[in-house]
């Protein structure tokens, strides 16, 4: 059994166990400040909407001065010149450590040589900042499984204790995951009612009551006809878009497009044309191009276009230019689909994602693709869009025939999310009908504007047993997260950014990329940031997700931070920036108590 200490959880003056201001008598809050930070202060609140009166923030890639890039590719160089020549050793003086990578016993070799090098000679020397185990709620704090490596990283041993950090790299944007309340006692009911698993596929035997209802329930989320769910985020792309288009079509896509959706293009037999990432001119000249030419060879046209781009760049933190889209949407005729992973929930004054974001009507996109995965606390995605389209997919997606339906407790999760998002009108009498909905109550009427869909979800979408309390029923409590995540991010953002450090992404994105560019550096900024008096952890990400010589750390706030939270993280960077030599940014620069004092400025100044 793991047994933390007390020194690491249980110290009353540890900020992360109790908050600065302790609460007054007429504040109540229902959950531990380790998971949901204390804040009753409404001038740490902002709201998620872009500002037509200025232009569109066009994503700005700083570059580092030139010795940066230089000392990075050295660097590169030298770990690559150093491990080739310990690989040519090796496999003849120490070929036990290498049978792997040599032909044996008639076999062929299992990893090739070129293609392991990066894992071996790289990656396993950062394997103790990769993968950190982690037990209890992925909430405001986080605790890890102390751990050690004699050998580089070949193994890790665990010590059996528990440090609990600041968390400031989980996908909890709205902390929905949480361990009580009523999302915790909706997913225990559901478990309760259905058990564990549908055991079957959504086009067997794995359909139940509380997928018809969740379908229903996103449908009129967004504002779209009809919607269909899949087990995982990866797999909604995956097996969705090779049903959307095929040979004689063709699909164009953004060249940072999540891997994901790369994968089901492959698929698809579609031919692919890329354009330079959120560059409207690259993609108007490439419509153009395309338009023009026809099909390769025969110069036909072509039977369909599919334009694929995200909502929010998991990587990058940039915001795709919509408004711009939709405008080449109606002048090309192409079809338009939008992968809101990581905006759906996160963006909008009303978490509908980049069309409440830009208050653009739902209706001018042609597919919206989403995970429960980051705004909702759960797990699986969802296709949305006219129902005639969601029919097809239903029964041409490898999903449908193949794909595990989402557990009960799962989708449960995603019912009280979401419908907590929208707020619920006061439920009629019950009736037979609203205890089990029929398949024709996923089909809601298309909305015309993102105003339409601002209003509450009909308590008979929901399933009876489902009760929520006041504040979540009413939908405050997921503004006043919602509102919270927005100041949270732009403060994070623009703080960084006085410090001096190069940030990637939008301001409003819950994605803030600190580009720390040497891959030596990563490990540095990891460990440094775990061992300060107050534990952070944070997630850097390197090749083969970004390139070699743009590494980063990818800072995820959410609502359960507090502002003193985000004072904590932008401290420790810019005393660990400093001591890395990570400052190599062209804004004004400020000191990091003016930052903190004036973070409300801040926010509201961009």
């Amino acid at each position: 059994m793991i047994t933390p200490t007390r020194h690491q959880l249980d110290d009353d003056d540890n900020c992360l166990m109790n908050p600065h201001t302790p609460p007054t008598s007429e504040q109540v809050f229902t959950t531990p400040h380790t998971e949901f930070g204390h804040c009753a202060n409404e001038a740490y609140r902002c709201v998620s909407k872009h500002d037509y009166t200025k232009p569109f923030q066009e994503c700005v890639i700083e570059k580092p001065p030139l010795y940066v890039c230089f000392a990075t590719c050295v660097s590169i160089l030298i770990l690559y010149s150093l491990g080739r020549l310990r690989d040519f050793f090796g496999k003849r003086f120490a070929k036990s450590h290498f049978t792997h990578l040599m032909p044996h016993n008639g076999y062929a070799q299992l990893n090739l040589d070129l293609e392991s090098f990066y894992l071996r000679r790289v990656k396993r020397r950062m394997d103790d900042c990769y993968g950190q185990p982690i037990t209890g709620v992925p909430g405001r704090t986080v605790l890890i499984l102390d751990r050690y490596s004699p050998d580089y990283n070949h193994t890790q041993i665990y010590t059996g204790g528990m440090t609990r950090a600041l968390n400031i790299s989980s996908y909890n944007y709205l902390a929905f995951s949480q361990g009580r309340g009523s999302w915790a006692d909706a997913v225990a009911e559901s478990i309760r009612r259905y058990g564990i698993s549908s055991c079957g596929t959504r086009l067997d035997s794995g359909s139940n009551d509380l997928h018809v209802c969740a379908e229903a329930l996103i449908a009129y989320f967004l504002g779209t006809e009809d919607a269909l769910v899949c087990s995982m985020g990866f797999a909604t792309n995956s097996t969705f878009i090779p049903g959307l288009a095929g040979k004689g079509s063709l699909i164009i896509s953004d060249e940072l497009n999540h891997t994901s959706m790369r994968v089901g293009i492959q698929q698809s037999g579609a031919e692919v044309r890329i354009f330079k990432h959120n560059d409207m001119a690259s993609l108007e000249s490439l419509l153009r191009e395309v338009i023009s030419q026809g099909q390769p060879k025969t110069h036909r046209a072509w039977k369909k276009i599919l334009v694929i781009v995200e909502g929010l760049y998991s990587m990058e933190g940039t915001l795709v230019n919509l408004p711009r889209i939709v405008e080449l949407k109606q002048k090309y005729k192409f079809y338009l689909y939008v992968d809101e992973a990581h905006s759906i929930g996160s963006l909008g004054s009303r978490g509908r994602g980049v069309t409440d974001y830009f208050n653009i009507p739902p209706g001018s996109i042609d597919v919206l693709m989403g995970t429960f995965s980051k705004g909702f606390g759960a797990a699986g995605g969802y296709i949305s869009g006219p129902k005639s389209l969601i029919d097809a997919l239903r029964l041409r997606s490898h999903s449908g025939p193949y794909a595990e339906a989402i557990t009960p407790s799962v989708i449960a999760q995603v019912v009280v999310s979401m419908a907590s998002i929208m707020g619920v009108t006061p439920a009629p009498q019950p009736t037979k009908s609203m205890l089990f909905p029929s398949l024709d109550s996923s089909i809601v009427a298309p909305k015309e504007s993102a105003e339409e869909f601002s209003g509450m979800a009909p308590a008979s979408m929901l399933p009876m047993w489902m009760n929520l309390r006041p504040s979540l029923a009413d939908g405050s409590e997921a503004r006043m997260r919602m509102r919270r995540l927005a100041f949270n991010c732009r403060y994070l953002h623009m703080g960084l950014k006085k410090l001096g450090f190069i940030v990637y992404g939008h301001v409003s994105s819950p994605i803030v990329p600190l580009l720390i560019f040497s891959p030596g550096k990563l490990c540095l900024f990891v460990r440094m940031m775990r061992a300060r008096p107050i534990p952070i952890a944070v997630v850097v990400v390197a090749h083969p997700a970004t390139s070699l010589t743009t590494g980063r750390a990818r800072l995820c706030p959410s609502a359960s931070h507090t502002k003193e939270d985000i004072d904590i993280v932008l401290r420790a960077c810019d005393e660990v920036g400093g001591i890395l030599d990570m400052k190599h940014g062209s804004c004004e620069r400020w000191g990091i108590d003016e930052v903190c004092e004036r973070a409300v400025e801040l926010v509201h100044s961009v």
